[in-house]
């Protein structure tokens, strides 16, 4: 496929984006514990409006927050967070790894969020994290899911992943439902592979996005959006370049206008 081609009939129109320019990253970056809903109602006292969190599947197949493999980092658990059932995992403290104002705080469903995020009008980047190994049905279970939930809403929800599986699998349940291809470099062919899912955006770490890039990503009709930015000056010389979107930590450093 022609790098500059536009984007195929089946790939949702980023003419109907669903994302603001500023998203609060899992929440409000690290000033709460991430992936909780403490973490995004701290984000929306800053005003953010737009948010970004990572879904993974617990072993009976419920969709829940959660960015690492294992629970070691950010609960009071150990091991791969996919081995335990929805009902063990629930039970987990996600929240005293970060400070004492939030201990007990729980991991979240995806159900649960939702209830808060369509309850407030809130747009949603849903990163697809699958458990290795878990990458296409993880994608498949999410977008059921998600269309299961957001019906009705009125709400269009944007997932992500940096696995191509990932987002073929949501494709495959919610084809509707715009999709951006995570990035962390610009590996060979990273246009067509973006292209080929039918992507509507590509979101790529900062450092590797530029001027001639973002204006590859909008030849090929996608948006270009970057993270994890939370320097203002990188803030503004992306703004100037053409960006179309910066995921932050810094909730409390830009206001989201």
């Amino acid at each position: 496929m022609n790098a500059e081609s536009p984007t195929s009939p089946e790939s949702p129109s980023s003419k109907n984006w669903p994302l603001p320019f500023w998203i609060a990253h899992r929440g409000a970056g690290k000033l709460a514990p991430e992936n909780t809903l403490a973490a995004f109602r701290l984000g929306a006292s800053h005003g953010y409006r737009a948010f970004e969190c990572d879904v993974k599947l617990s072993r009976d197949g419920q969709p829940f927050l959660l960015h690492d493999a294992t629970l070691n980092r950010t609960s009071n658990g150990r091991g791969r967070a996919g081995d335990l059932s929805w009902a063990e995992l629930s039970l987990l403290d996600a929240g005293s790894w970060h400070s004492r104002a939030y201990a007990g705080e729980p991991l979240p469903s995806l159900e649960a969020l939702a209830q808060y995020i369509i309850g407030n009008r809130f747009a949603l980047n849903i990163e697809i994290k699958p458990t290795p190994g878990l990458e296409l049905r993880t994608g498949q279970v999410v977008g059921r899911e998600v269309l299961r939930l957001w019906q009705g809403s009125g709400l269009t929800p944007l997932f992500s992943s940096f696995k191509p599986e990932a987002l073929a699998g949501a494709r495959e349940t919610a084809p509707e439902l715009p999709r951006g291809l995570l990035l962390d470099g610009l590996h060979e062919g990273w246009l067509e592979q973006a292209q080929s899912l039918g992507c509507a955006a590509v979101i790529s770490n900062y450092a590797a996005m530029d001027k001639a890039v973002i204006e590859r990503i909008h030849a090929a009709g996608m948006k270009a959006l970057v993270y994890t930015v939370n320097d203002p000056a990188t803030a503004a010389w992306l703004t100037g370049n053409g960006v179309d979107g910066i995921i932050t930590d810094a909730v409390d450093k830009f206001p989201p206008v």
